[in-house]
């Protein structure tokens, strides 16, 4: 209900002010608006006037608002403060936007949940924290229980080279104790643990005694009485080795052994300049030599073999010592390679001019001056070109001693002479004689024909009397066969 004003009229008792029963009405209708029942309060609609003014209202001990859904702010002037007195219950939503103090205790019904992280729902005292809980708090006292508790379970353990420990828990002590050779300070937070003059250092001078050095590398060292590794003594400028033991000097890879002036029980052996070594005694070398422009004067017995470069030399051999090479054996200057024993050789293959003087013997065939002949009884020579090679024979004439017939020679196809050949029998007076075997003939190929003879005409009219006649002899009985001019 809004308001009502009394209207007083305008000037006093002019007649125009609300009648009394209007007038109090009106108070009396103001006041039930003002105290209200319940009944009036929880049927209050947005346009009843409340009792508080604006839009706030009373019923019985809440203070309540006339719009629905509206929110109560209590906002006190400047630096005043809110004050709840006694028990306070919050069962909405109590929203806070400035400092909130609280004097006395607090319980909530439910949960806490601040702007953010999760939500607490209860403040534990366990010591042991065994709950678990991403909802709730601990106390202090169950913070230092559990901290303490952590600190006693969980100590350090220390243990030596001997694989034995000890375990260091908070408030105990634990000492370092220094060893042989080893002291131990400590100042401040600082630990320094120290060598004493028994440690042999990199820099100290200490004498060792009774030491094994394994696989050391020493440079530059000075060394004072008889040095001994394994059987070899060392003692000023002698070495020597144990009893009746060999000395053997054998430098690693490409490495040589140098040496000066060589004197064996008072004997010198070597003189030494700036280019060789002079030995004056007999060497000998059991093992593999490697020289380079050595020079001996005698006898020197080698045995293994011998490598200079790319040659072997072994017993009675002389090889290659690199795979697939080729040994060359070439004299200097105009010298000659004589080989004055008995060769043999097998599958060899020479390049170039082979000069021999005297005779060469190959099997059964020997060439000796002009002479090719065979050196086995009643044995011939074959000359035999290969595929269709041919046997070319140069010289005026090719002279046969003995008769040919008399030798079996067989020609696959024919026989070829070169341009104005002849064949002429070189014994005067001595028939040419042109055979076959058995019923063969003796073919003239000639492929000109020609169907006039002489000056007479044609060839059926011959003339009388022909230019001469062919003396043929076959089969044992002479014929003559007349011929004429081509022309």
């Amino acid at each position: 209900m809004a308001k009502q004003t009394i209207n007083i009229g305008t000037t006093a008792n002019d007649g125009t002010g609300d009648p009394l029963r209007t007038a109090f009405d009106k108070i009396n209708d103001n006041f039930t608006e003002l105290y209200g029942s319940t009944a009036e309060a929880n049927d209050l609609i947005e346009d009843s006037t409340p009792q508080l003014g604006g839009n706030l209202d009373l019923n019985g001990q809440k203070i309540v608002t006339a719009r629905s859904n509206e929110d109560i702010i209590l906002d006190p002037a400047g630096t005043g403060t809110i004050e709840l007195q006694a028990n306070t219950a919050v069962t909405g939503t109590l929203s806070v936007s400035s400092t909130t103090t609280l004097t006395g205790a607090a319980t909530l019904s439910t949960s806490l949940a601040l702007a953010s992280g999760a939500t607490v729902t209860a403040i534990l005292d366990e010591d042991n924290m065994s709950s678990d809980s991403a909802t709730a708090l601990a106390t202090q006292q169950s913070i230092k229980a559990y901290i303490d508790a952590q600190n006693v379970s969980q100590a350090l353990t220390f243990v030596g080279d001997d694989s034995t420990g000890t375990a260091v828990r908070s408030g105990e002590t634990f000492q370092i104790a220094g060893g042989t050779g080893l002291d131990s300070v400590v100042s401040g937070d600082t630990l320094t643990m120290s060598i004493d003059s028994t440690v042999t250092t990199l820099t100290g001078s200490q004498v060792l005694t009774n030491k094994t050095l394994t696989s050391p590398t020493i440079n530059g060292a000075t060394m004072t009485g008889t040095v001994s590794v394994d059987n070899i003594n060392i003692n000023d400028s002698t070495i020597s080795t144990a009893s009746n033991a060999d000395l053997n000097l054998q430098p690693g890879g490409t490495g040589n052994i140098v040496a000066g002036a060589v004197t064996i029980n008072g004997t010198t052996l070597s003189s030494v300049d700036s280019t060789k070594i002079t030995l004056a005694e007999n060497v000998d070398i059991t093992g593999t030599l490697v020289t380079s422009d050595i020079t001996t004067t005698g006898q020197v017995i080698i045995t293994g073999t011998l490598q200079t470069d790319s040659v072997l030399l072994k017993d009675n051999k002389v090889s290659s010592a690199n795979t697939n090479d080729n040994l060359e054996i070439e004299a200097a200057g105009t010298g000659v390679v004589d080989v004055q024993s008995a060769m043999t050789t097998v599958g060899q293959t020479i390049t170039g001019t082979v000069d021999l003087t005297g005779q060469l013997n190959a099997d059964n065939i020997r060439i000796d001056a002009n002479t090719i002949s065979a050196t086995n009884s009643n044995g011939g020579i074959n000359i035999t070109p290969d595929g269709t090679g041919t046997i070319t024979l140069n010289g005026n004439v090719v002279a046969v001693t003995n008769e040919l017939a008399a030798v079996d020679v067989a020609v696959s196809s024919e026989i070829q002479l070169g341009a104005s050949a002849e064949i002429n029998n070189i014994a005067t007076n001595s028939d040419l004689v042109l055979g076959t075997q058995g019923t063969g003939t003796i073919r003239i190929n000639n492929p000109q024909t020609q169907t006039t003879v002489g000056a007479a005409g044609a060839a059926n009219a011959l003339p009388a009397t022909p230019t001469g006649y062919l003396k043929l002899n076959l089969g044992g009985t002479e014929y003559v066969i007349p011929y004429y001019a081509a022309s």
